[in-house]
């Protein structure tokens, strides 16, 4: 027994193959030095042409050069922690004179080379020795059963239409069900729109109904998966086999009946406490949005319930896993390294993929591969959703070495003030004056003016000296909706990107905020994502620039008969045959694989382009900083083309009216290196423009659905008209002022 006291209650492990994944990273490094060493020893003269082309190329070889140091960085070192529940680029030799054509163009395309080169290091950092996690549940429930604290559950909705009542009532009860004491559950809902819809729904479903009283104890009793009832009943087969679990069954899918407040269920158990908050709201005062109301949510739960543990989850991102509070206890009432654990993140996960997950949506690699990296290089990011906080850390404390958390300390609901009582202190506390000339939102809560605000609420724990724990068990911990048409992912990718890049443009930066706070290989990794809006750069020269080069006839690459070319040859094999090994060995397909690279070259040009452009037109003055939310519905026509994987348009927006440009821009100039390739008798054309052609004809190829968004479908989901005609004009128009 004393032996058994003195057992951890998580394991950490480090992940396998990592031998191989840094002898790829060594060959991809050789690569790319090769690569460089062709660049700066072919610099077009001045005057040449194309030196101007040859530059920008050179300067988008070194951003991916760059990016790639980043992403290693991540991948160098991750780890993962598992729970038992009974237990690039290329340049230098070959610049071109002064004057030679292409010169520039040769530069800009080392540069972007060289950007590559350190993006695909700093992604090699992170995956370079990732980790793994895993919880002993029996050992907790042995050790603490009667002393587990309370948990404050935080749901956040800011408009019924986008987010449905429905949708928000199914993760409340979700997460009331937890395998968990319930009167040690307090779930906090806050409604940012004050929705009657909303309020009634939950009062329905929850509150003033029986249905709760039904539901929880038939959770429990037959240990049901998932908790959310719609996802359960959309999933689940009828029990026809066992007449008592089928008339339970009958009862709670058509039961929607209530409850008074400390009422009990049908066993007599006591029911998790359920509070509804509308954020006061003022024209002179800025809510602040989502980190508005959890802040707001804060300060009323420590009035309300006070837990040491609080959980946030999206209203769109329900419970999948009723073990998942009993996971994240295994780290923070650990008693070796407990007391130092601030959060922990969960991955997150989606239900409503298609097979080959047509707008790559499912973040398989991101959460299996890079964010163990992070937690093996000093502990993950915080994504906003599917989090343990301690309340400590988002009060702005800082952690010492002689701190140690009392559970006992924290006041249990029994002892609490009248409800009227306070309902009038909880006013106040969510009131919009509340917070002027206070440090909320600063220093206190979640950071304010940032459109990620979790990740720099994140940065902020870990720069306190409080450790981050990325835990991926067996079974997902929360399921939510993915984007269901292409330009909410790229609008969501663009909110993502632009403020990642505020983060790492501001006083915030890992580097200069976690200078001697956090190790300098999660400050490198952390760039992975901040950096995302810059990879737009280099990636618009490389999609742009060689191919107008090639109309122009100027080549920026070398001979196929060249050895230098080899080195390209090599990288581009090479990366791109461990990137499709790396997808499908963590649950992807091919045509998945092929989605992903399109998606990431969609989000590159728009997303990120856009969020790099208005985080500089915020730092000029001319835009503010707004919230889009993304829907979490589509009606019935749209759901079913994203079941068939048929790419969604149906609208104008200019983030369609660049990816039209670039793909008729790529087919004009690869339509031209074609025809010269026919005419060329003595093999001239081929042997100096074979990799510019190759280029231009991936792109071409990898741009197939917008062709045929443009010209060939006639649904409502194709291409406007007006994309049409202007994405025609302005590819028209590049490709006369570079023949020209």
């Amino acid at each position: 027994m004393a032996k058994d006291e003195n057992l951890p209650l998580f394991a950490t492990k480090l992940a396998k193959g990592r031998i191989l994944f840094q002898f790829y990273s060594l060959l991809i490094f050789v690569g790319i030095c090769f690569i460089f060493a062709y660049r700066l020893s072919h610099i077009p003269a001045k005057g040449e042409p194309g030196r101007w082309a040859w530059m920008g190329l050179f300067f988008s070889e070194l951003w991916f050069c760059f990016y790639w140091f980043v992403t290693t960085v991540v991948r160098w070192n991750p780890i993962y922690r598992n729970t038992f529940k009974d237990r690039l680029s290329h340049r230098p030799s070959h610049i071109p004179e002064k004057g030679e054509p292409g010169r520039w163009a040769w530069m800009g395309l080392f540069f972007s080379e060289l950007w590559f080169c350190f993006y695909w290091f700093v992604t090699t950092v992170v995956r370079w020795n990732p980790i793994y996690r895993n919880t002993f549940k029996v050992r907790l429930s042995h050790r603490y059963e009667k002393a587990l604290p309370s948990i404050d559950i935080f749901v956040c909705t800011a408009d019924p239409v986008i987010e449905p009542p429905v949708m928000v009532i199914n993760t409340i009860l979700s997460v009331m069900a937890y395998d968990y004491p319930p009167e040690k559950l307090n779930v906090y809902l806050s409604d940012d729109v004050g929705s009657d819809l909303t309020f009634y729904a939950m009062l329905e479903a929850s509150q003033a109904s029986r249905f709760s009283k039904i539901w929880l104890p038939f959770c429990k009793k037959f240990k049901v998966e998932p908790r959310s009832p719609e996802a359960y009943f959309r999933t689940a087969v009828e029990p026809l086999g066992e007449p008592v679990m089928a008339k339970e069954w009958s009862t709670v899918k058509i039961l929607i009946d209530g409850r008074e407040f400390e009422a009990m269920d049908i066993q007599g158990q006591t029911l998790p406490t359920l509070v509804y908050l509308s954020r006061e709201k003022r024209p002179q005062y800025h809510h602040h949005f989502k980190a508005g109301a959890m802040n707001a949510l804060i300060r009323v739960s420590s009035r309300i319930s006070n837990s040491p543990i609080i959980l946030n989850v999206d209203c769109d991102m329900y419970s999948n896993n009723s073990m998942s509070i009993r996971d994240a206890l295994c780290f923070f009432m650990d008693e070796e390294k407990g007391n130092e654990v601030g959060f922990v993140q969960f991955p997150q996960a989606f239900e409503n993929l298609t097979k080959n997950d047509v707008y790559s949506s499912s973040l398989n690699v991101l959460m299996e591969l890079e964010m163990p990296g992070f937690d093996g290089n000093g502990g993950p990011c915080y994504f906003g959703t599917g989090c343990f906080h301690r309340r400590e850390t988002l009060s702005g404390q800082e952690y010492s070495k002689i701190y140690n958390a009392d559970w006992k300390r924290w006041r249990n609901r029994s002892v609490e003030d009248s409800t009227s009582v306070l309902e009038e202190t909880c006013k106040v506390l969510a009131s919009c004056s509340y917070e002027e000339n206070t440090q909320w939102g600063k220093e206190m809560g979640l950071k304010y003016d940032c459109a990620v605000e979790d990740v720099l609420t994140g940065i902020a724990v870990q720069c306190r000296g409080w450790r981050s724990i990325y835990f991926t068990p067996e079974r997902k911990g929360f399921l939510g909706l993915a984007p269901t048409t292409l330009l909410q992912s790229l609008v969501q990718h663009k909110r993502w990107s632009e403020g990642d890049f505020h983060i790492f443009a501001s006083r915030h930066c890992p580097f200069v905020l976690g200078y001697k706070k956090i190790p300098l290989k999660l400050q490198l990794t952390y760039c992975m994502n901040l950096l995302w809006a810059a990879n737009c750069l280099a990636t618009l020269y490389y999609v742009i620039v060689p191919s107008l080069c090639l109309l122009r006839g100027i080549s920026l690459f070398p001979e196929i008969t060249n050895s230098w070319v080899l080195a390209f040859v090599f990288v581009i094999i090479v990366h791109r045959a461990y990137s499709l090994g790396e997808f499908v060995w963590f649950g992807g397909t091919f045509k998945g694989w092929w989605n992903d690279q399109r998606m990431w070259l969609y989000k590159r040009t728009t997303s990120y382009f856009f969020g790099f452009l208005d985080y500089i037109l915020k730092r000029l003055g001319f835009t503010n900083s707004t919230f889009v939310i993304t829907t979490k519905v589509a009606d019935d026509n749209v759901s079913q083309r994203y079941e068939q994987e048929v790419m969604e348009f149906g609208t104008t927006s200019q983030m369609f009216t660049i990816l039209a440009t670039l793909a008729l821009l790529n087919a004009i100039c690869f339509v031209s290196g074609l025809k010269w390739v026919i005419a060329d008798v003595e093999t001239l054309v081929r042997e100096q423009f074979a990799l510019q052609i190759l280029l231009c004809g991936l792109l071409v190829f990898i741009n197939l659905p917008i062709y045929q968004g443009l010209f060939f479908r006639k649904d409502v989901a194709s291409l406007p008209t007006s994309v049409t005609y202007q994405s025609t004009m302005f590819a028209l128009l590049a490709c006369a002022i570079a023949v020209y």
